[in-house]
């Protein structure tokens, strides 16, 4: 049979424990809030994605019309994008974005300056994305 020494027998000492805890307890809540943060950035991302698939929605919807007055409109996403059927359900297609298109003159006569805001609520606050374009506004007589 073998004897145990009391001596030889090698472990973890309470302060080595207590260290390894204290830096558990500072390593923890720092990971947990950069994977707070790290959801925060995917949600923003997802509504900048939305925000901009609307503005090129809008865009488009400007440029098809063919007709540029001066001038601003401002609406929101309720009604079905251009080429959907009305009949067609679009339950919560874009909840909370609201639009305003401003159609400018430029310093050439025949070109106007198409910008679209969108703007929706985050948090407290309000985002905003622009865009804009050029189009040929044609001959008016």
């Amino acid at each position: 049979m073998c004897k145990r020494d009391p001596q030889n027998e090698q472990g973890f000492s309470l302060l080595e424990v207590l260290l390894a805890v204290a830096i558990l307890a500072i390593a923890l809540p720092v990971l947990l809030g950069l994977r707070n943060f790290d959801l925060d950035l995917q949600a923003r991302s997802a509504e900048l994605m939305r925000a901009t698939l609307l503005a090129q929605e809008k865009l488009l919807e400007t440029e098809l019309s063919g007709a540029f007055p001066i001038g601003e409109t401002t609406g929101d996403f309720q009604a079905p994008p251009p080429g959907v059927p009305t009949t067609a359900e679009l339950a919560d297609r874009a909840s909370g974005y609201r639009w305003k298109r401003s159609i400018l003159p430029t310093p050439l006569q025949l070109i106007r300056e198409v910008r679209i805001e969108i703007v929706w609520p985050r948090g407290q606050n309000e985002e905003t994305l622009e865009v804009s374009t050029y189009v040929f506004a044609g001959l008016t007589f």
